[in-house]
């Protein structure tokens, strides 16, 4: 009887400790599958790129230049389609006060005017830094076919542009962020929802 005791604690000795090690394994990944989300990696730097490429980026690497020098950012993006040069943009948050007028954001703005659409297809975007998350989601709204980029955002980080807050606080529950949140009168808001989904001459974006 006790030797048969003994065998049954050892075995849920055995099945307890692979358990918590189980636990301790999910835990683990749990937090790096958050650490990756929260730090995309950037693309390696690539050396092949035809000779459009390079003097479309070296466009906006000079307006950035020149943007320092006139009181903006150190930001420039060239928006392209079919080889021409649709518009153009530079970080003006400081000289405009306006915190939306990045480069990216500024040539979207003057490309969908000058196109008068709303959607920028078969557009291929060169910035001098990669694109911040504000302007990498309206890059996506914009359907923008490219995105290419010479300073990468760790290079931003370097000269205190750093953006990595940003996808921190995306991870937070909503009590834990920095801006405080808060949800109500959702039956009456959705009303203009309700509104939208039942009018027919609706253009859809």
């Amino acid at each position: 009887m006790s030797n048969e005791l003994g065998e049954l604690i050892a075995i849920i000795g055995g099945s307890l400790t692979f358990f918590l090690f189980m636990v301790a394994l999910i835990c683990v990944g749990w937090r790096l599958a958050r650490v990756f989300k929260s730090h995309p990696k950037t693309l390696k730097e690539s050396s092949k790129y035809s000779a459009d490429d390079a003097r479309f980026m070296r466009m906006a690497i000079d307006i950035a230049s020149r943007n320092v020098e006139n009181g903006g950012g150190p930001f420039g993006a060239v928006i392209v389609r079919n080889g021409e040069v649709i518009a153009t943009g530079a970080n003006r948050v400081v000289p405009t006060c306006d915190p939306t007028a990045h480069a990216e954001i500024s040539a979207i703005r003057e490309a969908c005017s000058k196109l008068g659409d709303f959607k920028l297809n078969g557009c291929t975007v060169y910035s001098s830094c990669e694109p911040c998350p504000m302007c990498l989601s309206a890059l996506y709204w914009a359907g923008v076919e490219r995105i290419c980029y010479g300073n990468t955002k760790a290079d931003a980080k370097d000269i205190k542009f750093d953006d990595s807050f940003i996808y921190d606080q995306l991870e937070l529950d909503y009590s834990r962020r920095s801006i405080t949140c808060n949800h109500f009168l959702r039956d009456e808001a959705l009303e203009s929802f309700r509104k939208w989904a039942a009018k027919e001459d609706k253009v859809e974006y």
